[in-house]
């Protein structure tokens, strides 16, 4: 199986991200702009959060919050599920489903090196099973 260096070498390394004290607004346009669920939060060049379509709903809109008002660091997780890149995507699967989140942030000797969604690791591992069954056939059946 795949390990999450090699997703991010097909994927990217590129991590989008928010500055703490800019608005909720600004953060669901970047989201919108760059067609993604997620941004890490900084506060200058450190990792401090992350910011949510989730947390969005839950914290804005359900609070009747104005997005333009409302910092993003008054509605981001600070708590953040992080995994390295040697690990399998299998094993990054096992702990969002363990920890309920949709977004890894991906640390190589402590700094940040990518973001995975589960998205992304569901697609490849779909990705690896299906060429792992081409294999299987071909060598079952031959070349037909």
């Amino acid at each position: 199986m795949k390990t999450i260096r090699e997703l991010l070498q097909t994927k990217g390394h590129k991590v989008h991200t928010v500055q703490a004290g800019e608005t909720v607004y600004r953060a669901i346009e970047k989201m919108v702009e760059h067609n993604i669920g997620a941004l890490l939060v900084k506060r200058e060049e450190r990792v401090i959060g992350i910011i949510t379509e989730r947390d969005y709903l839950k914290k804005v809109i359900l609070k009747n919050r104005s997005s333009k008002e409302t910092s993003v660091e008054t509605i981001m997780s600070p708590e953040l599920v992080v995994t390295n890149s040697a690990r399998t995507i299998g094993e990054a699967l096992a702990t969002m489903t363990e920890k309920r989140c949709r977004h890894l942030p991906v640390l190589e000797d402590g700094k940040l090196c990518g973001l995975v969604s589960i998205g992304d690791l569901v697609k490849a591992m779909i990705a690896d099973q299906k060429a792992h069954i081409e294999f299987l056939e071909e060598y079952l059946y031959g070349g037909r």
